[in-house]
């Protein structure tokens, strides 16, 4: 049985590595959503200040919008690249990504901090389906 094989009654690794980085975006875009209704954060995005990051500038809008275009891309890498380039891709992005979520928990309001907890149950999960990624299995 290949990588692109699943055993009956469990998710192929490809799938599950992309379904799982499609919903780490839907919990961002989510929590980000929802912190739209703190008190303060309209009009601290009209003064150009990205919350706990300070005054915008060009610089930190090319890295945020970089960290979130990692995910969104990843949803379709883990499909796509070569199982050992997208295996240790998934390893390595899953635990950066639970370090950058983990740093947003503390001093947040509840609801993003339950949130957060969600992302980095994701993220770990990424990291535990490709190290379980079964190897590749070669024909006589």
């Amino acid at each position: 049985m290949n990588d692109l094989q699943a055993r009956p009654g469990r998710l192929e690794t490809r799938l599950a590595l992309s379904l799982l980085w499609a919903s780490l975006m839907g919990l961002y875009i989510y929590n980000d959503h929802f912190s739209l209704y703190i008190p303060g954060t309209i009009a601290n995005m009209t003064a150009g200040k990205l919350g706990p990051l300070g005054q915008v500038s060009d610089a930190m809008m090319v890295g945020v919008s970089l960290m979130l275009a990692v995910p969104a891309l990843m949803i379709f890498l883990s499909f796509a690249l070569p199982r050992s380039v997208s295996r240790w891709l998934n390893v390595g992005l899953g635990i950066v990504y639970t370090a950058m979520q983990a740093m947003t928990f503390f001093g947040a309001p509840p609801f993003y901090q339950v949130v957060v907890v969600l992302e980095i149950l994701v993220t770990l999960t990424i990291v535990a389906y490709a190290l379980r990624w079964p190897g590749e299995t070669r024909a006589p």
